[in-house]
């Protein structure tokens, strides 16, 4: 009986560790941050697409801490067709000092467009020193952000291919995917050896997915400092989604590295905004992006969805007609008009930046409750979560810590939170909501309070 017992709890401990999560990055003061945002795009198609400052607070009231922007190989590089473009340049500092501004770091990701064509089979043999030529592109950026704090890294191969390569997935990862990607973090590192780097696999040939993933397992580490595992999951079955990701764990531990989702969410169709039930219904995407959110939330990974576009063009790759990643349906470049079904999953709320640990966290969208447990650790400073409490809590919402705190906001009133119970010692002031970001920013934890759970319910008092 003894013996059962000890089991048992041997068994609740060891799934109570299990459950920390491990994906989370840390900024300079040490603090726990879970990096979200989108996928900003120089180009849709159509031509060049341009943001200004508005587009980046609604990002921000959307939840964005992070952007990804999409570098073009051929406005950084001499590869046919390419050339070394300034005024692109001059854009991306724009893009940066945008995000700058609003509070989101920027990451840069490399893609093989505007070049006249690039050739994957010809670049993995690197005949003509093409890996050179691709470094060459990446010094151009490192070396302009080198400085830069509010660059957070480089993702330095976008869905690398193997198309026509007769070579299995595992031996191209091996034999050339990972010795590039360590010849090109040893020259990135030579520059700013304090970025991040964010790695992919590789995107598979069509017809060769497994579980529905387009994305080959990595099996064999980097061995290299300060690498993020950035995967893509565009998954449409929603019983898949979790054992994706659970492949994914695996991966990142082989890498030593966190996950950042580097691009997510399956791609909408032009009849989707027109439906409601069915496979290509509003409901449908909404249960499928809500159990994607969730597993995303329980791992404790960032997520970063493509795109932060309107709806000025749309593909045909796709059985089911015309379709997109664009999180807006009107037909501009820079939109506007949301694609609420999904976008209301996309800025569900989170902890952004922890001064502490976060050892959970989880927003059910059934009950509209967000759940965090932290052990807190004030001498690194500020904390954020994002509420978006707009789209969320039109009916006001409470703030739940531990069993003796209670702070609400009532949305009719101009008065910010109001305090309902609280010990002696504690200071109300250190909590302030920001209705205009959609923000609840912690000064300073509650004293003499090893381990907090902090939960954000909808309503006044309630609790």
């Amino acid at each position: 009986m003894k013996m059962r017992l000890l089991f048992a709890l041997f068994n609740i401990v060891t799934l109570s560790l299990c459950a920390q999560i491990k994906h989370g990055l840390r900024d300079e003061a040490g603090r726990h941050i879970i990096p979200r945002g989108f996928v900003i795009n120089t180009n849709d198609g159509e031509g060049e697409v341009f943001f200004n400052s508005d587009d980046y607070v609604r990002m921000v009231r959307m939840g964005a801490n992070t952007q990804v922007i999409r570098l073009e190989l051929g406005k950084l590089s001499n590869f046919a067709g390419g050339r070394l473009d300034e005024n692109y340049l001059n854009k991306l500092d724009g893009l940066v000092a945008l995000g700058r501004k609003a509070g989101i770091k920027t990451v840069f990701k490399m893609t093989v467009y505007g070049v006249d064509k690039f050739v994957w089979e010809e670049f993995w043999l690197n005949k003509h020193k093409e890996h050179k030529i691709y470094i060459k592109a990446w010094q151009v950026i490192w070396k302009r952000y080198s400085k830069e704090k509010w660059v957070l890294g480089y993702d330095i191969v976008n869905e690398p291919r193997k198309l026509t390569m007769d070579i299995s997935y595992k031996e191209l990862t091996d034999n050339y995917l990972i010795p590039l990607y360590q010849k090109i973090i040893d020259e990135s590192q030579k520059i700013n050896s304090d970025k991040k780097i964010l790695v992919q696999s590789i995107f598979m040939n069509k017809g060769e997915a497994v579980d529905n993933n387009q994305y080959a397992e990595i099996s064999s580490p980097i061995k290299r400092k300060n690498i993020v595992f950035a995967p893509h999951i565009y998954q449409n079955d929603i019983d898949l989604v979790k054992p994706v990701m659970d492949r994914f764990d695996k991966e990142s531990t082989i890498l030593n590295a966190p996950i950042l989702i580097g691009e997510w969410g399956f791609p909408t169709f032009a009849s989707t905004d027109t439906l409601i039930s069915g496979r290509l219904g509003q409901l449908s995407y909404r249960e499928l992006y809500i159990k994607t959110a969730e597993v995303f939330d329980t791992m404790g990974v960032g997520s970063i969805k493509a795109w932060f576009l309107g709806n000025r063009t749309m593909q045909n790759f796709m059985a089911g007609g015309p379709s997109t990643w664009a999180i807006f349906s009107d037909k501009t470049d820079a939109g506007t008009v949301e694609r609420k079904y999904i976008t209301d999953i996309i800025a569900r709320p989170f902890p952004q930046v922890i001064a502490g640990d976060i050892k959970t966290f989880l927003f059910r969208h059934a009950t509209r409750t967000l759940n965090v447990d932290i052990v807190p650790d004030n001498s690194k400073g500020t904390s954020t979560i994002f509420i978006g409490a707009n789209r969320h809590y039109p009916d006001g919402f409470s703030i739940l810590i531990n069993e003796d705190i209670v702070l609400y906001y009532n949305p009719i009133k101009t008065v910010g939170l109001e305090t309902y119970k609280a010990p002696e010692n504690f200071s109300a002031s250190n909590f302030i909501w920001d209705a205009f970001q959609q923000k609840l920013t912690i000064l300073k934890w509650p004293e003499g309070v090893e381990k907090l759970n902090l939960k954000i319910v909808p309503g006044l008092r309630n609790f």
